[in-house]
């Protein structure tokens, strides 16, 4: 292999680099949101599950989804490299969705379909273990020397993931519809498939990124290794998955694993290190509050749909699920006016910081669960406009773009690239805790058995979206104060980022 440094070999532009990760992710992220958009209404219309068994039981495999990156961060950074680990995650994860495809019902007795596809969940939340936290570890050393535009690269970068997003969550829903739940599915598997191949032919764009084992030989006794392990991991997380105790029990044990990462790496980093640490677990908790709502769109909203919204939209009628597709569908279009934005405001020395923005965030959150809430006063017979969905869609994306799409570019800035796997990984793992939270919240209005008037459901979904709006207040006032320490601690970590008698203005970081 030839080094990326050698004159022999110059390096592709970052734009054609960035093109060929932005794609692999887009399209891991066709196959994991053409199946998140189906995965509840599936249980209880296919499998015949409670509504709060449902809930619970997608929060708990959104929580494994989450959680594993941190040991597919290690992995990458240590073990195989991070580009292999992401072309081994994508294979992992559409093996993951061609056996959630399989008709398991048809083909063998009943009482063994529910576990097989629960083993299918938890092939999918192995390999997206192995694949989350390493592109964008790569896009971070795509641009790790350039940090004016590492706020830009990954709102764009963020935008990949949406845009794959829309797609799925536009064409599954039609699919269940028109075909049934399993060719939906298997359209999850083709998308990972297309994204391989793709990856494979841009290889060379993206030769001179990765972790120190990416440029070593392939060591097949660490490759046999890491392939056990996830067949071990994939058989234990789709028992967790079925056992809704347990889940809750790792799930609570998984934050204690967060708070220890934390908390070792603090003790042991210099003044700046630790500062960029203090200011990442943070940041970190108040993301974990931004996805306690986040899972409301795979949750409450879509049941909310499903039983208080008309779907008849523009002479289409709606799957109650596909209206998630509103999320990717405002982010795919506001995120490039945001990275225009944020470049501009950069110039001007006028950027708001990232714990600014996450205050903005919070703002338009708690203005999105206002509107869902207000929806309920102009119901007809217990169903209100799909336009309402429209507008909180609308106004939680813009929030979830201040808040989420800058998490990444937030572990970029705050920590080393050789822990930037790890911590890539623990925010995912933060955001799994708090996604299994979600669901719980969602249950506040999950609908008994046997109800099905629109009048009835009603009152449920309204009073949790007025405390939701209220909670996102509270996050808002809570993001405002702590503003002033958040200061502190960047000018801290950027203090000891400069070399010796730099400039400020060089030492600066846009965002801070």
């Amino acid at each position: 292999m030839k080094s990326p440094s050698s004159p022999a070999a110059p390096l592709p532009s970052r734009p054609r680099a960035f093109s060929a990760l932005f794609l692999i992710e887009m399209w891991e992220r066709f196959g994991f949101y053409g199946m998140q958009v189906l995965l509840v209404v599936f249980m209880i219309e296919y499998l015949g599950f409670a509504e709060a068994r449902a809930n619970l039981t997608w929060g708990a495999l959104a929580a494994m989804i989450y959680a594993v990156p941190v040991l597919g961060g290690w992995i990458g950074d240590k073990i195989l490299g991070a580009r292999r680990t992401t072309v081994l995650g994508a294979m992992v994860l559409a093996l993951g969705y061609a056996l959630l495809s399989v008709p398991w019902d048809r083909i063998i007795a009943g009482a063994w379909a529910t576990p097989l596809l629960f083993l299918a969940m938890g092939v999918i939340a192995t390999g997206n273990g192995l694949f989350k936290a390493n592109p964008s570890n790569l896009v971070s050393r795509l641009y790790e020397d350039d940090p004016s535009r590492l706020d830009g690269a990954f709102t764009l970068y963020y935008m990949s993931i949406n845009v794959g997003a829309f797609i799925s969550q536009s064409l599954t829903p039609w699919l269940r519809v028109r075909y049934g739940w399993h060719w939906a599915f298997l359209t999850c598997a083709a998308g990972l498939l297309i994204g391989l191949a793709q990856f494979r032919l841009q290889r060379r764009l993206v030769a001179h990124l990765g972790s120190a084992p990416d440029f070593e030989p392939l060591r097949l006794d660490r490759l046999a290794a890491v392939l056990a392990g996830a067949a071990v991991l994939a058989v234990l997380i789709a028992l967790v998955v079925q056992n809704i105790a347990v889940a809750r029990a790792i799930v609570w044990l998984s934050g204690l694993v967060l708070l220890g990462i934390f908390a070792v790496l603090i003790a042991r980093g210099g003044r700046s290190e630790r500062s960029g640490l203090v200011a990442m677990l943070l940041l970190t908790a108040q993301s974990m509050l931004f996805f306690i709502f986040y899972q409301q769109m795979s949750t409450s909203l879509t049941l909310y749909a499903l039983h208080n919204v008309r779907l008849d939209f523009l002479g289409y009628r709606v799957p109650p699920e596909q209206f998630q597709v509103l999320n990717p569908f405002w982010i795919a279009v506001l995120s490039p006016l945001l990275a225009l934005l944020y470049g501009w405001l950069g110039r001007r020395e006028h950027d708001p910081s990232v714990a600014g923005k996450y205050a903005w965030g919070f703002a338009l959150l708690a203005l999105g669960f206002f509107v869902y809430a207000v929806s309920g006063d102009h119901a007809v017979a217990g169903r209100v406009s799909p336009w309402w969905m429209v507008w909180g869609y609308l106004l939680q994306s813009v929030g979830e773009l201040l808040i989420s799409g800058l998490a990444l570019a937030m572990v970029s800035r705050y920590v080393g690239p050789a822990r930037r796997g790890l911590m890539m990984g623990a925010w995912l793992l933060a955001s799994g805790i708090a996604q299994y939270l979600g669901s719980d919240v969602a249950n506040y209005a999950s609908v008994p058995a046997g109800m099905t008037d629109p009048l009835a459901t009603l009152p449920l979904y309204i009073h949790l979206f007025w405390v939701l709006g209220w909670v996102a207040v509270a996050g808002t006032a809570a993001s405002i104060l702590m503003l002033p320490l958040l200061h502190r601690l960047d000018a801290s970590h950027r203090a000891g980022q400069a070399p010796p008698g730099a400039p400020r203005e060089i030492a600066s970081l846009p965002g801070a």
